[in-house]
Protein backbone atom coordinates (compact mmCIF):
# COMPACT_ATOMS: atom_id res chain seq x y z
CA UNK A 1 0.00 0.00 0.00
CA UNK A 2 2.94 2.07 1.05
CA UNK A 3 4.42 1.78 -2.55
CA UNK A 4 1.21 2.62 -4.27
CA UNK A 5 0.93 5.97 -2.57
CA UNK A 6 4.55 6.56 -2.99
CA UNK A 7 4.65 6.33 -6.85
CA UNK A 8 1.28 8.10 -7.14
CA UNK A 9 3.15 11.01 -5.33
CA UNK A 10 6.03 10.63 -8.17
CA UNK A 11 3.48 10.96 -10.49
CA UNK A 12 1.86 13.53 -9.28
CA UNK A 13 5.12 15.94 -8.46
CA UNK A 14 6.22 14.99 -12.27
CA UNK A 15 3.00 15.95 -13.67
CA UNK A 16 3.22 19.22 -11.56
CA UNK A 17 7.11 19.66 -13.03
CA UNK A 18 5.56 19.23 -16.79
CA UNK A 19 2.68 21.58 -16.27
CA UNK A 20 5.31 23.83 -14.72
CA UNK A 21 7.72 23.58 -17.68
CA UNK A 22 4.85 23.93 -20.10
CA UNK A 23 3.97 27.34 -18.83
CA UNK A 24 7.27 29.13 -17.85
CA UNK A 25 7.81 27.87 -21.82
CA UNK A 26 4.73 29.37 -23.14
CA UNK A 27 5.21 32.47 -21.27
CA UNK A 28 8.99 32.63 -22.70
CA UNK A 29 7.75 31.84 -26.30
CA UNK A 30 4.85 34.60 -26.12
CA UNK A 31 5.25 37.49 -27.66
CA UNK A 32 4.82 40.96 -25.06
CA UNK A 33 2.32 43.87 -26.03
CA UNK A 34 4.24 46.98 -27.09
CA UNK A 35 3.49 50.60 -27.02
CA UNK A 36 0.09 50.01 -25.22
CA UNK A 37 0.08 53.45 -23.72
CA UNK A 38 -3.18 52.84 -21.66
CA UNK A 39 -5.66 49.55 -21.05
CA UNK A 40 -8.13 50.71 -18.08
CA UNK A 41 -10.86 48.27 -17.38
CA UNK A 42 -14.27 50.88 -17.77
CA UNK A 43 -16.30 48.25 -15.67
CA UNK A 44 -16.94 44.08 -14.88
CA UNK A 45 -20.44 42.45 -14.31
CA UNK A 46 -21.62 39.22 -13.19
CA UNK A 47 -24.85 38.38 -15.03
CA UNK A 48 -27.85 37.36 -12.55
CA UNK A 49 -29.44 35.14 -14.49
CA UNK A 50 -27.93 32.56 -16.76
CA UNK A 51 -26.87 33.64 -20.16
CA UNK A 52 -26.86 31.69 -23.30
CA UNK A 53 -24.95 33.58 -26.64
CA UNK A 54 -24.78 32.76 -29.71
CA UNK A 55 -23.13 35.21 -32.67
CA UNK A 56 -23.65 34.41 -35.92
CA UNK A 57 -20.26 35.78 -38.33
CA UNK A 58 -20.45 35.16 -42.42
CA UNK A 59 -17.30 35.90 -43.25
CA UNK A 60 -17.93 33.97 -46.91
CA UNK A 61 -18.36 31.19 -44.65
CA UNK A 62 -21.76 31.62 -41.63
CA UNK A 63 -19.62 30.31 -38.21
CA UNK A 64 -21.07 30.27 -35.23
CA UNK A 65 -19.56 31.31 -31.60
CA UNK A 66 -21.92 29.53 -28.67
CA UNK A 67 -21.33 30.74 -25.60
CA UNK A 68 -23.31 28.97 -22.65
CA UNK A 69 -23.69 30.05 -19.23
CA UNK A 70 -21.57 33.40 -20.00
CA UNK A 71 -20.04 34.30 -16.83
CA UNK A 72 -18.02 37.73 -16.44
CA UNK A 73 -18.27 40.42 -19.39
CA UNK A 74 -15.68 43.22 -18.71
CA UNK A 75 -15.02 46.24 -21.08
CA UNK A 76 -11.67 47.77 -21.49
CA UNK A 77 -10.24 51.12 -23.19
CA UNK A 78 -6.76 50.37 -25.06
CA UNK A 79 -4.67 53.37 -26.06
CA UNK A 80 -1.74 51.96 -28.99
CA UNK A 81 1.00 54.04 -29.44
CA UNK A 82 2.27 54.62 -33.24
CA UNK A 83 3.27 51.26 -34.19
CA UNK A 84 1.79 49.58 -31.34
CA UNK A 85 1.22 46.21 -30.90
CA UNK A 86 -0.92 43.81 -28.52
CA UNK A 87 1.43 40.80 -28.74
CA UNK A 88 0.02 37.56 -29.47
CA UNK A 89 -2.78 36.92 -26.92
CA UNK A 90 -6.21 34.97 -26.95
CA UNK A 91 -9.06 35.47 -25.25
CA UNK A 92 -11.77 33.14 -22.87
CA UNK A 93 -14.70 34.16 -24.97
CA UNK A 94 -15.61 36.29 -27.70
CA UNK A 95 -14.87 39.98 -27.57
CA UNK A 96 -16.25 42.94 -29.32
CA UNK A 97 -13.97 45.49 -30.63
CA UNK A 98 -14.70 49.25 -31.90
CA UNK A 99 -12.19 50.90 -32.81
CA UNK A 100 -12.91 54.64 -31.49
CA UNK A 101 -9.91 56.37 -33.33
CA UNK A 102 -7.14 55.23 -35.60
CA UNK A 103 -6.76 51.99 -37.06
CA UNK A 104 -6.07 48.54 -35.89
CA UNK A 105 -4.44 46.21 -38.19
CA UNK A 106 -5.30 42.55 -36.59
CA UNK A 107 -3.44 39.31 -37.97
CA UNK A 108 -4.22 35.26 -37.35
CA UNK A 109 -3.77 32.01 -39.09
CA UNK A 110 -6.54 30.71 -41.07
CA UNK A 111 -6.34 28.30 -42.84
CA UNK A 112 -2.02 27.83 -42.80
CA UNK A 113 -1.76 30.82 -43.74
CA UNK A 114 -1.36 34.40 -41.90
CA UNK A 115 -4.06 37.05 -42.83
CA UNK A 116 -4.58 40.39 -41.90
CA UNK A 117 -8.02 42.99 -41.45
CA UNK A 118 -7.09 46.54 -41.43
CA UNK A 119 -10.45 48.20 -38.97
CA UNK A 120 -10.25 51.82 -39.29
CA UNK A 121 -12.25 54.49 -36.86
CA UNK A 122 -15.95 54.04 -36.71
CA UNK A 123 -15.86 49.92 -37.60
CA UNK A 124 -16.50 47.08 -35.43
CA UNK A 125 -15.77 43.08 -35.36
CA UNK A 126 -15.47 40.27 -33.19
CA UNK A 127 -12.99 38.40 -32.25
CA UNK A 128 -14.11 34.77 -31.67
CA UNK A 129 -12.19 34.18 -29.01
CA UNK A 130 -12.05 30.53 -27.02
CA UNK A 131 -8.62 30.10 -27.32
CA UNK A 132 -8.37 32.37 -31.33
CA UNK A 133 -4.78 33.30 -31.09
CA UNK A 134 -4.45 37.00 -33.02
CA UNK A 135 -2.38 40.11 -32.86
CA UNK A 136 -3.61 43.68 -33.06
CA UNK A 137 -1.01 46.27 -34.24
CA UNK A 138 -1.77 50.53 -35.00
CA UNK A 139 0.87 50.19 -38.16
CA UNK A 140 0.36 54.21 -38.27
CA UNK A 141 3.99 56.27 -37.75
CA UNK A 142 2.26 58.98 -36.14
CA UNK A 143 -1.44 58.72 -34.69
CA UNK A 144 -2.75 56.41 -31.61
CA UNK A 145 -5.56 53.84 -32.24
CA UNK A 146 -7.86 53.28 -29.22
CA UNK A 147 -10.32 50.72 -29.30
CA UNK A 148 -13.25 49.88 -26.58
CA UNK A 149 -13.45 46.06 -26.10
CA UNK A 150 -16.12 44.19 -24.50
CA UNK A 151 -14.98 40.88 -23.21
CA UNK A 152 -17.72 38.09 -22.70
CA UNK A 153 -17.10 35.21 -20.50
CA UNK A 154 -14.06 36.06 -18.43
CA UNK A 155 -13.73 34.00 -15.26
CA UNK A 156 -15.18 35.77 -12.58
CA UNK A 157 -12.18 38.19 -11.35
CA UNK A 158 -9.98 37.12 -14.05
CA UNK A 159 -7.65 37.94 -17.30
CA UNK A 160 -9.54 38.64 -20.08
CA UNK A 161 -6.00 37.59 -22.19
CA UNK A 162 -3.80 34.97 -22.30
CA UNK A 163 -0.49 35.91 -23.82
CA UNK A 164 0.04 33.44 -27.08
CA UNK A 165 3.33 32.38 -29.46
CA UNK A 166 2.87 33.49 -32.50
CA UNK A 167 0.97 30.89 -34.62
CA UNK A 168 3.69 29.23 -37.11
CA UNK A 169 1.89 30.36 -40.25
CA UNK A 170 2.51 34.08 -38.67
CA UNK A 171 5.92 34.00 -38.05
Amino acid sequence: MRGILKSKRRLVCALGVVIGVAALTRAALATPPSGVLSGAILARGLFLVPVDMKFKVDNGHQEVIHVPDTRETVMQDILLAPNGRTGWHSHPGPALAVIKSGALTLFAAEDGTCVSQTYPAGTAFLEHGQGHVHLGVNLSASENTEVVVTYFDVPPGGSVRTDESAPAACQ
